[in-house]
């Protein structure tokens, strides 16, 4: 056994005539140019050595190779690239066999791809990600995968960025064994008895059989990817597995690479990527060992109670649901049942996975067996009287040292600290609804909150499945606050000249899930009338005040829920419609208000949006709502509909000349009115 360049990215260990070649570039052995040069080399030396009879490509640590380097992309590419060592590895006359555990991503998955075998540990992930980072797969991924799955799945899984297991990348025949124990030995077995045989997917044909298949896996791909330019390159590029000989599609597909690496979508995808990364990170000064959680206790068996409860059974955790009487506690019990019910039904869950999820569910009403929870979690009603009588309650029966979190969307945490004896125990917690769907978790710190309290909400957000951001504490903390700024802008252009749908269809089309009056009529008006009702003791008279939404209302128009808000809904249908009714009370409103309407081109109800999220950005980061710009972003990409392939209102912000942006602020501020406090941008834009 003989052992060379154990200093390198790449390691090379020869085992009875076959070359083992170990990546070494932790933590996720990412194709960086050192790895890319290791593997070159590496390849050379097989190709050279007479006693070498075929390599293993392997992983070191605990993954395979985890993606490209993200960083190389927005700068110029130096050789060697990944399609040169992959062309390497077909030209070698002798077989290579990819060792895959861990992850099997990106450029890790071409790399394999390009390999005349491959054996897979189990519990390894695949997949090509890259279209949901604004670009395509450039090292052959387009061209491969369509060869082993058919250009429909190639479609579907490329598009989508799917990763699957090991056992499904072996129905798929992607692998071709998959193993439970000791990678190495078998994957170095499996090259020794391929001999000198080269079995190249390029040289395989591309299946026809699902030819009737390939429009409908299209047609759902621009759909479910918003007609993205990555989704409509990748279409193309996998098709063209079809029809160009394989070195032309090859050809082709790294050129669109190449263009797809320097747009705009790419840039902000890689920005949101890495934002989400450092999300969950802790600042220095706050890290601590987080207190273990086991079972958690969720007051409150409404739809957000029963959304938390859901996550925390998903992942393994033991659930106290607490309910004020019997008839409420049954209705959430058979939520989670019914959720649970239907994911087996669509054959989502597994039904053995299911029943184990639900028998750690401990539906109560008695407030004693608080004393067993690690975490309490608090999912009442949105009103502070309430959550402090809840949390009076909490600290008579939590056990000392339980960390006690408030689903708060905007209720001041410190004032719900307080009700307790135990203030450094409690923190924020605000998950968005669909709890057991959406993955913004917002962590908030008060005032006296422990960093190991802390440390706690940010572990959990994890274990959850969610993204954890951390916030200080303030109104409507990062997203709401936001989120209030935006939709008082976009009220302001219904008194100055647009109409709702217009306000609407301009936000969707810079990419918004949904516009902000289509999203109030979807959660019901309702709830902002009541928040309005109790804060207009303390409003200020001289503030802009836009009160259309009061007079909805007031008519009895809450929404969807009630077939009429801004739009009406016929027969209860989902699809909506404008109204002569909402069109007089906007009318009103601006006659009121003495306001000329001047009617609004979509590109100003767009920038006006955006002005004023960015606007609000820049003054939480300065009060220290958020800890870090991109925080923010996360928030509202993750939490608000806000556009991935836009990065976020602090990324748009960037991507703005400064002096106009400027200007154009200080225009809003006048038409805004009193309270709108222009922000210094110095911090969100050079931060």
């Amino acid at each position: 056994m003989n052992l060379h360049k154990s200093d390198c990215a790449v390691r090379t260990e020869v085992i009875n005539g076959i070359l083992l070649i170990e990546i070494n570039n932790p933590p996720v052995n990412a194709g960086s140019l050192a790895v890319r040069a290791g593997l070159l080399g590496a390849i050379e030396q097989l190709a050279g050595d007479p006693k070498l009879s075929a390599g293993v490509i392997i992983g070191g640590g605990n993954t395979f190779v985890a993606g490209s380097d993200l960083r190389e992309f927005g700068q110029p590419l130096q050789e060697p690239q990944l399609p040169g060592v992959i062309a390497a590895i077909e030209a070698c006359s002798k077989p290579v066999v990819a060792a895959l555990h861990g992850a099997a991503l990106g450029g890790g998955l071409e790399l394999a791809l390009g390999c005349d075998a491959r054996i897979a540990l189990t519990g390894t992930v695949l997949g090509l990600p890259e279209v949901t980072l604004g670009i395509i797969p450039g090292a052959g991924g387009t061209q491969r995968l369509p060869r082993l799955v058919s250009v429909a799945r190639a479609i579907e899984m490329i598009c989508s960025g799917e990763r699957i297991s090991a056992d499904k990348a072996l129905q798929l025949n992607i692998v071709d064994a998959v193993v439970a124990e000791d990678l190495k030995a078998a994957a170095v077995a499996h090259a020794r008895s391929l001999g000198t045989r080269k079995t190249r997917i390029r040289d395989l044909t591309v299946p026809l059989i699902d030819a009737a298949l390939i429009e409908p896996a299209e047609r759902a791909a621009l759909r479910a990817g918003k007609q993205r330019p990555a989704v409509v390159a990748a279409i193309k590029a996998v098709k063209n597995s079809l029809n160009l000989p394989i070195n032309e599609a090859l050809t082709l597909e790294r050129a669109a690479f190449e263009q797809l690496r320097l747009a705009n979508d790419a840039f902000a995808l890689r920005h949101q990527f890495f934002a989400e990364r450092d999300a969950v990170r802790l600042p220095a000064e706050l890290q601590a060992t987080p207190r273990p959680v086991r079972t958690v206790a969720i007051i409150g068996a409404g739809t957000m109670g029963t959304g938390i409860a859901i996550c925390a059974l998903d992942a393994g955790l033991s659930v106290i649901l607490l309910e004020q009487d019997e008839a409420a506690l049954e209705r959430g019990r058979q939520r989670v049942v019914d959720h649970y019910q239907s994911r087996v039904t669509t054959g989502k869950l597994k039904a053995e996975v299911a029943a184990a999820n639900e028998s750690r569910l401990n539906p109560t009403t008695d407030w004693t067996q608080l004393v067993r929870a690690d975490l309490v979690i608090e999912a009442v009603f949105e009103e502070l009287a309430v959550k402090l009588e809840v949390f009076r309650k909490i600290d008579a029966h939590a056990r000392p040292g339980a960390v006690l979190a408030t689903n708060t969307s905007y209720l001041d945490v410190d004032a719900i600290a307080n009700a307790t004896k135990r203030p450094q125990d409690v923190l924020g917690l605000h998950f968005f609804s669909p709890a057991n769907v959406m993955k913004l978790l917002e962590v908030v710190r008060g005032s006296q909150t422990a960093p190991d309290a802390l440390a706690t909400g940010m572990t959990i957000g994890k274990l959850l499945k969610k993204t954890p951001v951390l916030c200080g504490n303030a109104f409507g903390f990062i997203g709401n606050r936001i989120y209030n700024a935006y939709r008082k802008q976009c009220e302001f252009m219904l008194e100055d000249g647009a109409w709702p749908e217009q306000v609407d269809q301009a936000l969707e089309a810079f990419g918004f899930a949904m516009g902000p009056f289509t999203v109030a009529d979807l959660s019901g008006l309702d709830i902002a009338w009541r928040m309005r009702r109790a804060g207009a003791a303390t409003r200020d008279p001289r503030e802009r005040y836009v009160a259309i939404l009061d007079h909805l209302c007031e008519q009895g128009r809450l929404g969807r829920k009630t077939g009429a808000g801004y739009y009406n809904y016929p027969d209860g249908k989902k699809d909506k419609v404008s109204d002569t009714t909402v069109r007089q009370l906007i009318e009103a409103a601006s006659a009121q208000r003495g306001i000329r309407r001047e009617p609004l081109p979509a590109e100003a109800i767009q920038r006006r949006a955006l002005l004023a999220m960015v606007n609000e950005a820049a003054l939480l980061l300065c009060d220290g709502v958020a800890q870090r710009a991109s925080d923010i972003d996360v928030v509202l990409v993750q939490g608000y509909g806000f556009p991935r392939w836009q990065g976020g209102p602090v990324f748009w912000a960037r991507q703005q000349d400064r002096t106009a942006l400027e200007q154009d602020l200080q225009h809003l501020a006048a038409s805004s009115g009193h309270g709108f406090t222009v922000a210094d941008l110095s911090e969100l834009l050079n931060s």
